[in-house]
């Protein structure tokens, strides 16, 4: 799975880089075009993460998961195939299903087969992803100096290939076990319950309400500090692309160290208090960068940049502990489905976010931080209460009769 996942995110590196450009240059799409078909397959890939969930309690998981990467795969080659813009469209939102719901399988995979040593692999998964995306990009900026056709529709044919590879890669893993799936007999007598439901777990979905706002730093990276730095009369427009290296480096040397923080849900869920701190260093250092020079600039976006690192890192490790430890063992899938709809939901409320932080100004960005800052510790609070009616972090246990 760690092959797999370096295999995934070097194709998807690959493409990310130079999606807007294709579909600008390559296909001959317009600015409104290019982000119409942006919003509409990220919308369409949101139902991707419960949907995935939900038949991964149902069916073979391996097999589920080739058979995403194999629609993921057609998708980015169906899109060499026409400059269309309704074919461009629905193959772009296929491909945005695809991705969102592998997303939450490849996690209910690490969830199943790791047992208690989850929040390593985590991070080690994280590491190695974070890897594959820097090799992309950097293989895909190479490529971008030929500037020709052929060469964005190489790198698309590459991401395609990576998908094809991950799902032949899916096929050595064995199937994990799954507390919602067991073999029936006609001597086991009828199921009396219903499987528990996410959708009926209000407790649960206000978990994921509040995961919503902790993902923004996402949007920070994506879009904040890049206009931040755009629009800034003090700040050198070279140091954005810096700081996403920093950023990148960062998670790779750190990620797993850190992770050692949250080994376990009593541990993860007190991570949530200095998770809070980072949130609003990184606000108030955002806002800070405003007030004097291109050194000051860049010192205090150097340390918003560091802090929100920090906070995305810190938040990988809780998000992964405590989105496990909420849900059933009976209904893993479906759980962690719904929780990938926080992530979803995020690209498209982020980008808003930042965008009225930096229209608002210095003081945006302080309420943008501090915000995130509260919703940590109202999260803190608010699993407390659910993890007092959820067994802790003990990994189920299945026992046969010999």
């Amino acid at each position: 799975m760690l092959w797999i996942a370096l295999v995934d995110r070097t194709g998807s590196g690959l493409w990310a880089a130079v999606s807007v450009l294709y579909f600008t240059y390559v296909t001959g799409l317009s600015v409104t075009q290019v982000g119409t078909l942006a919003a509409v397959s990220g919308a369409i890939g949101i139902a991707g993460a419960p949907l995935g969930g939900r038949i991964a309690d149902r069916l073979p998981l391996t097999r589920v998961l080739i058979s995403l990467q194999i629609l993921r795969a057609l998708a980015s080659l169906a899109l060499l195939t026409t400059d269309n813009y309704a074919l461009l469209l629905a193959f772009s939102a296929a491909g945005s299903f695809g991705d969102r719901a592998a997303n939450v399988l490849t996690k209910l995979y690490a969830t199943r087969v790791s047992g208690p040593d989850r929040v390593r692999y985590q991070a080690v998964t994280r590491t190695v992803a974070n890897a594959g995306w820097a090799l992309g990009g950097l293989t895909a900026a190479a490529a971008l100096t030929i500037g020709t056709t052929t060469a964005y529709q190489w790198l698309l044919t590459g991401d395609a290939l990576s998908f094809v590879a991950a799902a032949l890669l899916t096929v050595r893993c064995a199937e994990p076990p799954s507390p919602a799936r067991t073999i029936a007999t006609s001597k086991d007598p009828a199921p009396t319950t219903r499987p528990a439901s996410p959708w009926r777990d209000r407790g649960y979905l206000a978990y994921v309400a509040t995961e919503t706002v902790l993902f923004l730093d996402d949007a920070v990276f994506k879009v904040g500090l890049p206009l931040w730095i755009a629009h800034s009369d003090q700040a050198p427009h070279g140091l954005a692309p810096l700081l996403m290296v920093v950023n990148n480096l960062m998670v790779v040397a750190l990620q797993v160290p850190l992770a050692r923080f949250g080994a376990t849900t009593a541990a993860a869920r007190s991570l949530l208090l200095p998770l809070s701190a980072a949130f609003a260093l990184g606000g108030v250092a955002m806002a800070l960068s405003a007030t004097g020079g291109a050194f000051t600039a860049t010192l205090f976006l150097t340390t918003s940049a560091v802090a929100f690192t920090v906070a995305e890192m810190l938040h990988a490790t809780v998000s992964w502990e405590l989105s496990v430890a909420l849900a059933p063992g009976t209904a893993q899938g479906a759980y962690l489905g719904v929780h990938g709809l926080a992530q979803s939901a995020q690209r498209s409320i982020g980008p808003l976010a930042v965008t009225a932080a930096i229209a608002t100004g210095p003081l945006g960005w302080t309420a943008f931080g501090a915000t995130i800052a509260v919703t940590c510790v109202f999260q803190h609070r608010l699993v407390r209460d659910q993890l007092s009616r959820t067994a802790l972090s003990v990994p189920p246990v299945t026992v046969s009769e010999h």
